[in-house]
């Protein structure tokens, strides 16, 4: 029985390791008989494995999806990169706990010769905050969004949603993850406008199972575009600055994702820029090391002065 049983744990593996085995090319791996090998796959599925017969001059097995998810049997680099995968999640609500969850699972029956590896990136490895570039405080995206959103990426259906309380229906495309941030690429059928919406921000509908013919997006890269748009609309705050210098001095000296720039002249240029708050606008604005004049909001301005004054005082 023993015999048997790790046999069939071998044939498991074999199995999860790729999509498809011809059944005498298992029994040769296992030095058994193509009949053994029909028994064993038997046996599997009274477990619940759903393993699958293809008919043939050979026949071949495969590891189908069933109703539930079956024990999982990993190898040793697998098991040590998901352990310390599940070590580094974050961002997602509900991740952290699920990662938990799992996590103490693996561990439990981890190889003793294993423990040490991921041991040491547990005790010697920790986490810096992840949101550097603002006073606001890390978003956090609900599993439930990011899976619905992601759903209508991949079947290529229209998704609705409301966008802090404006309803909307788009085209989806990419999902982009990007500073613990989570970001929907997509396009409004009716005004043929391309956006970028936070998924913290929206609340998917229920699914409109209409799908929709995909068009190429402006430059041809998601990513891209993205990161572009983001300086536009994917901040809680935005400010235009009309900026003393060329538009190319202004664009080397600023990340795509804070700044859209536009020339006026040879020498003047505008600046939309955003950020989390307007508090974080006044600090890195400075940074430019360029004169410039808030065209809007007019609420910037008393952070401008707050901060010259703090700089005016340590300069004495």
């Amino acid at each position: 029985m023993a015999e048997t049983s790790a046999r069939m744990l071998a044939l498991l593996a074999l199995l999860q390791s790729r999509p498809r085995w011809p059944g005498p090319e298992l029994a040769a791996r296992l030095g058994v008989s193509v009949r053994t090998i029909r028994n064993d796959v038997e046996r599997l599925r009274s477990l619940g494995y759903p393993v699958e017969a293809e008919r043939g001059r050979a026949g071949s097995y495969r590891l189908a999806a069933g109703g539930k998810l079956p024990p999982l049997l990993l190898d040793d680099e697998e098991a040590v990169a998901v352990a310390i995968g599940l070590r580094v999640a974050r961002g997602v609500a509900g991740v952290d706990e699920a990662g938990a969850r799992a996590l103490a699972k693996l561990l439990q029956v981890l190889p003793e010769r294993l423990r040490p590896t991921v041991d040491a990136v547990a005790t010697t490895v920790d986490s810096g905050p992840e949101n550097i570039g603002t006073d606001a405080p890390d978003p956090e995206v609900d599993s439930h969004v990011l899976s619905a959103v992601a759903q209508a990426v991949h079947d290529g259906e229209w998704l609705r949603f409301e966008d802090r309380g404006t309803p909307r229906r788009v085209e989806p495309y990419r999902l982009l993850s990007w500073q613990r941030r989570w970001y929907l690429v997509a396009r409004d059928p009716d005004t043929d406008e391309w956006e970028t919406f936070r998924l913290d921000w929206i609340q998917p509908r229920m699914p409109t199972r209409r799908r929709f013919d995909p068009v190429p997006v402006p430059g041809g890269d998601f990513t891209a575009f993205a990161m572009r748009s983001i300086a536009a609309s994917g901040w809680n705050v935005h400010a235009r600055l009309r900026i003393d210098a060329p538009a190319e001095r202004v664009i080397a000296r600023i990340n795509p994702t804070v700044g859209v720039v536009e020339a006026v002249d040879a020498q003047t240029s505008i600046l939309v820029t955003g950020a989390d708050s307007l508090e974080t606008i006044a600090a890195y604005i400075g940074m430019l090391g360029m004169d410039f004049t808030v065209e809007s909001p007019p609420e910037l301005v008393p952070h401008l002065l707050h901060l010259a004054d703090v700089y005016t005082r340590a300069a004495r």
